[in-house]
């Protein structure tokens, strides 16, 4: 299978897998890793002149020499209490090779120049090589169109168990992490009670809308959602230069028509591209656009600026992390050399199209005591437009801690 082939269709494959270890209810902790590893024994070095390689488990890794020094797990070279290393890797001999190597009881064992001893668990090199984490995916997602979603038939968080039993937080995270949007049932419509359902996963970002903001349709802001107009699907804060990791929603009041909210799945109607056009993905994850965010009214004034590509992927193992999609803010494009411009525009139509596939499109009505918590780098939403009194609150919240949260409940994120 050539590379081209092989990353074209390896999101597919992994989407297979991972639809099947949630119908056989198998874990998808990161555990999985250690456990396969430690089960084999063998193992056999070979040392080259810039690398060592070990062949555990009948797949071959190589691990640059300084790497090794940098990363030895000695009490001199790091505080396991800490988690932090104490080594200073400036100064290891960029040309340091090991004087003695050895493996005993499952151990890759070095002695390097001078003495010191550095010990490794086969398992610990074997879940840290980077032939592992090139095929090893970040956070496990599934990928949704509308009738997908619904089959799925995820359940909502309860309030008075989400308050109180760390189990449902951590469904709900579960739920979050793989499909990219999540809800609580039954939260009183408060601004107050948002806010402490929220706190049960992050900590609130505040931003230029404030901490906990609470909005109707009367324009007190330069945004078209303070009004209402229906909206395109989008992502918010793109103007950021890191933009806000979760968005947070609760409808109070609605005494009128319309106003249902949209939600599309992002990194579905991406992977379409990247199956379709690789070339057109790989415009999008590689071409810087602008964002910006101006307003100039009595009580606010801001001009916020966010660059980056439409899509980010790691370049290790071609898995998607964030989507920066919005047409309402997106700024100038004069940052892109012209024979590039149009190839954009094309990569870019191909993209709208496959967001704009009405299969894709979720819709959701929003009513008091349903909180919906959006993965802002992943699902895009929007809402019909709508007559009457309509009253939202909500919040962003800050994605490193979200994704803490999950990591202490033994999720893989």
């Amino acid at each position: 299978m050539s590379v081209m082939l092989h990353r074209i269709l390896r999101p597919a494959l992994k989407q297979a897998q991972l639809l099947s270890a949630v119908k056989n209810k198998q874990p998808l902790w990161r555990h999985e890793t250690l456990v396969r590893a430690s089960s084999v024994c063998d193992a056999t070095i070979r040392s080259l002149e810039d690398c060592l390689e070990v062949n555990y488990g009948g797949a071959p890794m190589r691990f640059n020499y300084v790497w090794l020094r940098d990363h030895c797990r000695s009490d001199a070279s790091y505080n396991s209490s800490t988690n932090q290393r104490n080594l200073d890797t400036a100064s290891i001999d960029l040309s340091i090779r090991p004087d003695n190597t050895t493996v005993q009881d499952g151990h890759l064992v070095l002695t390097w120049p001078g003495g010191h001893v550095s010990k490794y668990s086969l398992s610990w090199l074997a879940e840290n090589s980077y032939e592992e984490n090139k095929q090893s995916t970040i956070q496990p997602r599934i990928l949704w169109n509308s009738d997908t979603y619904k089959k799925a038939n995820i359940p909502s968080a309860k309030w008075e168990s989400f308050m109180s039993c760390d189990d449902e937080v951590k469904n709900f995270l579960r739920n979050y992490l793989l499909y990219g949007i999540a809800f609580v049932d039954d939260v009183p419509a408060t601004v107050e009670a948002t806010e402490a359902v929220t706190q049960r996963v992050s900590l609130i970002r505040e931003t230029t809308y404030g901490r906990m903001w609470c909005f109707t349709s009367d324009f007190s802001r330069g945004d078209s959602a303070y009004s209402q107009l229906g909206l395109d699907r989008h992502t918010d804060t793109s103007y950021f230069q890191e933009p806000c990791g979760i968005q947070v929603f609760h409808c109070l009041k609605h005494e009128g028509t319309g106003g249902r909210t949209l939600l599309v799945d992002g990194f579905y109607a991406a992977e379409k591209v990247r199956q379709q056009s690789p070339e057109n993905f790989e415009l999008l994850a590689k071409v810087p656009i602008r964002h910006e965010y101006i307003e100039k009214s009595e009580n606010h004034r801001n001009h916020m600026t966010g660059i980056g590509p439409v899509l980010n992927v790691y370049p290790w193992n071609d898995e998607m992390y964030l989507i920066r999609y919005n047409n309402y803010d997106r700024s100038v494009i004069n940052i892109v050399p012209h024979d590039l411009v149009r190839r954009w525009y094309v990569a870019h139509r191909e993209l709208t199209n496959e967001l704009r596939r009405p299969e894709n499109e979720l819709w959701v009505k929003l009513t008091p005591g349903k909180v919906i918590f959006i993965d802002n780098w992943r699902v895009m939403h929007g809402r019909d437009s709508f007559t009457g009194l309509r009253q939202l609150c909500g919040c962003y919240l800050t994605r490193d801690d979200v994704l803490s949260s999950a990591r202490v409940f033994g999720l893989q994120a």
